[in-house]
């Protein structure tokens, strides 16, 4: 089988490193480039360290694969940067693109150029990212908040939301900032963003896609946790339908999803540490659903969902190169 060529557009940081290591053991694809101006010419495991041993490539500083010499590019750079780039760079016709930045994620901002972006969360636009050349990644708490409320739209049951989630510190990148030290996350929490987050529109967005005209109040407060990696929201809505009806309810939606599950125990971070896993809890109290979702921020949130949706666009197994293991211990 004819492997598919990447590109990779900001190979240094997290993003970055957690698509590099999926991809050089995924079956079909092979990495074309790595593009790093600031590491031009030194090899990719310098800098993702875990690596060593395992590659050879080396980070590069030149676009001449922009023409035609790859099959997908992948974008990880920094919000906001994605546009900026394609704008200045030529980007041949026929390379696929997918942007694990917000910059294509809403629909008023889905069009750049020729090239229309498709919302790549699988659960929700499976058919049209099979048939799509660019795909807009979704953000790691969007993702989360979103699998969790999903059925619940589609049912019509979705009205005043309220959320609340807390994320490891590589959600905010590899850049050093005082809140993402070492010395300031250990033994430490803080609300931040309060009500105001980013992903706040494209949860919007997609869950009018499936609850159409519907008035929807999402409250969300986020929290930096001292930990390295995941995100474990909890939303609350009133719910007059039993328990037994919502488990139906999500199980029926799910069934078909390769990678997200409803579990009928507690759930827990380290069932979805290093996998491509989304795994959600519903708890019923009264008239009060309590939806808990748990994923990987790098993986299910960022990377490993941009590589699921590159095997949608590219006809192979969904699941190909993300058939990973939990940090269970």
């Amino acid at each position: 089988m004819k492997k598919i060529k990447i590109g990779i557009i900001g190979g240094a940081g997290y993003t970055g490193g957690e698509l590099i290591r999926l991809l050089i053991n995924h079956p079909a694809a092979e990495i074309g480039f790595i593009h790093s101006r600031s590491n031009a010419g030194k090899p990719v495991a310098a800098i993702h360290e875990d690596l060593f041993g395992e590659t050879s490539l080396l980070f590069t500083n030149d676009l001449s694969g922009l023409g035609g010499g790859v099959d997908l590019l992948f974008l990880c750079l920094g919000h906001g940067e994605s546009k900026k780039f394609l704008s200045e760079n030529q980007v041949a016709d026929n390379i696929k693109i997918i942007d694990l930045a917000n910059d294509f994620r809403l629909s008023k901002q889905s069009v750049t150029g020729n090239r229309k972006f498709v919302y790549g969360l699988p659960e929700l636009n499976r058919e049209q990212i099979r048939k799509a050349d660019n795909i807009a990644n979704p953000g790691c708490f969007a993702t989360t908040i979103q699998l969790g409320l999903l059925p619940l739209a589609k049912a019509g049951l979705l009205d005043e939301i309220y959320t609340t989630g807390i994320t490891g510190s590589t959600g905010a990148g590899q850049k050093l900032t005082p809140t993402s030290h070492f010395s300031w996350r250990a033994n430490n929490i803080q609300a931040y963003k309060t009500l105001t987050h980013q992903h706040l529109g494209e949860i919007g967005e997609s869950l009018l896609q499936l609850q159409p005209a519907a008035d929807i109040d999402l409250n969300f407060v986020p929290w930096r946790g001292d930990f390295a990696r995941g995100i474990f929201i909890s939303s609350t809505i009133h719910c007059e339908s039993s328990y037994e009806e919502l488990v139906t309810l999500y199980k029926n939606f799910y069934k078909d999803a390769a990678f997200t599950f409803v579990s009928d125990q507690p759930i827990f971070l380290k069932q979805v540490v290093n996998t491509n896993k989304a795994i959600i809890q519903l708890e019923k109290v009264g008239s009060k659903l309590v939806i808990h979702s748990i994923t990987d921020n790098l993986l299910k949130g960022a990377s490993g969902q941009a590589v699921q949706n590159m095997n949608l666009m590219f006809g192979i197994d969904e699941a190909a190169g993300l058939r990973l293991k939990a940090a269970g211990f």
